[in-house]
């Protein structure tokens, strides 16, 4: 299954609608904003993003694995993760490819709505969580460890 690299024209609209209501004080869903510097200009992006929590963990799964803030986050190791009008700066770790399937496994429990991503983008079959566990090779998972002031 090979992987889309870059979002579609329509994917980039709709990601400003969710940047511009969160920023407005109005998130919805399970929606979160991520802002990491860029790799180049470290200039700060933002992106929606949906964590699932595992334990008590917050995580962060991707379903366009060659995305600029997936890059970007593995460059820069940190980042703020938003909700609404709260921020919180956070280390992003990302998890070897042996410990994402656990993390994978819940999302399709925890964010149903972003499942066709997953499988528009061929990284799995289905919403299955043991078909998103089997996906660990090909999908980016970090660990979101808030940062102590």
């Amino acid at each position: 299954m090979a992987a889309q690299r870059s979002l579609s024209p329509r994917h980039r609209a709709r990601n400003k609608v969710v940047i511009l209501f969160h920023r407005l004080g109005l998130p919805f869903g399970p929606m979160h904003l991520l802002t990491v510097p860029g790799r180049r200009s470290g200039l700060p992006r933002t992106s929606p993003v949906a964590p699932v929590v595992v334990d008590g963990t917050r995580y962060i799964a991707q379903a366009y694995p060659r995305s600029d803030w997936v890059r970007n986050a593995r460059a820069a190791g940190h980042g703020v993760l938003t909700r609404g009008r709260h921020s919180q700066e956070v280390d992003l770790v990302e998890l070897p490819e042996e410990e994402r399937g656990r993390v994978l496994r819940e999302f399709p429990g925890q964010v149903p709505r972003g499942v066709a991503a997953f499988v528009r983008n061929g990284l799995v079959e289905s919403g299955s969580p043991e078909h998103f566990a089997a996906a660990a090779a090909r999908c980016p998972v970090f660990r979101v460890v808030p940062r102590t002031p």
